[in-house]
């Protein structure tokens, strides 16, 4: 075939099929000025905060991205992988590909991209399609759907394809908040974690990454999602209703966020007599600033200044054996018919 292209053709590459990992970012380093240039990325995003744009434009630059940096960063300071200089979700997100490579064989290209920060899905969807991908599968690693989290991680790259003149295939892995190897890898990531402390936990929380409530309200399926993730689990777990509760983090704003909060539920509990609790966050499949430093940190000393006496962190699935199966698993299915 190459006999018949003109002599200043650019070069061909056989056809490839790509999985291109996708996760919501990390800064570059936990100074102010990296710290600034994520949060503002971040917080420009209009599907992570639906205001009057004018109106938020003033109090991110003027306010927000004064003040936050540095806390932000004494925050991933607290939680930095010091051997390998870099955050614990890039480093771990990392490992998920290359573990997913092995998996899959040399017929697939996997790679990994950030919504926000390095490297980007820009730069990483470039890359699969110059290394031949003429068909990508786009994998967002949020377990269930949301608009500020899996939405806006495949807006980018539809942006990135608006430019490209051959544009890939392409195809978007749906939430997987009830396929059966993601509720088997958590019932089992529980019932470990639970076994292999010293004490009996009252209850065990699964705490969610918050939205403001009128995300909800506009038809945001997430709220739904996350609490049948828990019931799920209970089922498999054979618990009682009360054993397993649900509750979301992280909100910030004066705006109503979906409830129970987590910050409030760990001040409340000891007050009711559950005094010994172990938690979990689902919605993360690895973990980052909001487990390492928001729940297993933060949320311990809350919990026990409140009257708490058993407080314990149970890991997200990063790249283990079992949170690799749940990725692979998904993968697979979603590739059916182009290999």
């Amino acid at each position: 075939m190459s006999e018949h292209l003109p002599k200043d053709h650019p070069p061909l590459t056989s056809p490839k099929v790509g999985v291109l990992l996708l996760n919501l970012g990390t800064p570059d380093a936990t100074d102010y000025w990296s710290m600034r240039r994520y949060l503002k990325e971040f917080l420009s995003d209009p599907r992570v905060v639906e205001a009057p744009k004018l109106v938020w434009w003033f109090v991110l630059n003027f306010i927000v991205l004064t003040f936050r940096p540095s806390k932000s960063g004494a925050a991933y300071d607290k939680i930095w992988d010091r051997a390998a200089k870099d955050s614990p979700l890039r480093v771990i997100s990392y490992s998920q590909a290359r573990k997913l490579q092995d998996r899959l064989g040399a017929k697939i290209v996997v790679d990994v991209a950030m919504r926000y920060g390095n490297p980007s899905t820009e730069s990483r969807l470039r890359v699969l399609k110059e290394s031949g991908c003429e068909r990508i599968l786009l994998f967002p690693l949020y377990p269930q759907y949301s608009s500020p989290t899996t939405a806006t991680a495949n807006d980018r790259a539809f942006a990135v394809l608006s430019e490209m003149r051959w544009q890939p295939a392409v195809r978007t892995a749906p939430a997987y908040f009830d396929e059966t190897t993601y509720i088997e890898a958590l019932a089992r990531s529980v019932d470990q974690g639970v076994r292999a402390l010293d004490f009996e936990p009252d209850m065990v929380l699964t705490s969610y990454h918050g939205m403001p409530k009128s995300y909800l309200l506009k038809g945001d399926p997430y709220h739904c999602q996350c609490f049948k993730t828990t019931r799920l689990v209970r089922e498999k777990l054979g618990w009682a209703e009360d054993k397993l509760m649900v509750t979301f983090q992280s909100r910030f704003g004066r705006e109503e966020w979906l409830q129970p909060y987590t910050d409030e539920t760990l001040k409340s509990l000891p007050g009711r007599g559950i005094k010994k609790i172990a938690i979990l966050a689902p919605a993360f499949s690895v973990d980052c600033l909001e487990t390492l430093e928001e729940i297993a940190m933060e949320g311990k000393e809350s919990f026990k200044a409140h009257g708490g006496t058993h407080y314990a962190y149970i890991p997200c699935l990063n790249d283990g054996r079992s949170g690799m199966d749940v990725i692979e698993t998904v993968v697979r299915r979603e590739l059916q018919g182009w290999i």
